[in-house]
């Protein structure tokens, strides 16, 4: 075997797809990803927050490019808290009981949520200053 060959498993469990099968396979992924995503009242929060963001910048006027820049972040937002949540699922699996890193992974995560949290209150907060005072 040459070194960095990697083996694929023949398991009668998992058979992979290749070509359009494959795509509609890894469309189904997502799907199910985004469903379990829904069940975290997190993601459900951010989701409304975002809702709030552009009901507000609709109020105020923005400009396309601020709804852009918000869905982009919001987008950003919702792929670190999957990540996060990923975290979760793989340490709650791993360490049924307290070790420090178990906390630490998911401190971690939280943290990274928590970063783009803050971006995206410092993008809103930036938008709606510039638009309120320009007028």
């Amino acid at each position: 075997m040459q070194a960095g060959a990697v083996i694929v498993s023949e398991s009668p469990y998992f058979k992979k797809t290749t070509g359009f099968r494959h795509l509609f396979a890894a469309a189904s992924y997502s799907v199910k990803g985004a469903e379990r995503l829904l069940r975290e009242s997190a993601a459900r929060h951010e989701i409304i927050a975002y809702l709030g963001g552009v009901a507000l910048f609709s109020v105020l006027g923005a400009a396309l490019l601020d709804y852009l820049v918000l869905t982009a972040l919001f987008l950003l937002l919702l792929a670190v808290e999957a990540l996060n949540t990923a975290i979760e699922e793989i340490i709650d699996h791993l360490s049924r009981d307290y070790s420090v890193f178990a906390r630490n992974a998911k401190d971690l995560g939280s943290f990274a949520v928590s970063c783009i949290l803050a971006i995206n209150a410092l993008f809103i907060a930036y938008v709606a200053i510039d638009l309120l005072t320009s007028t």
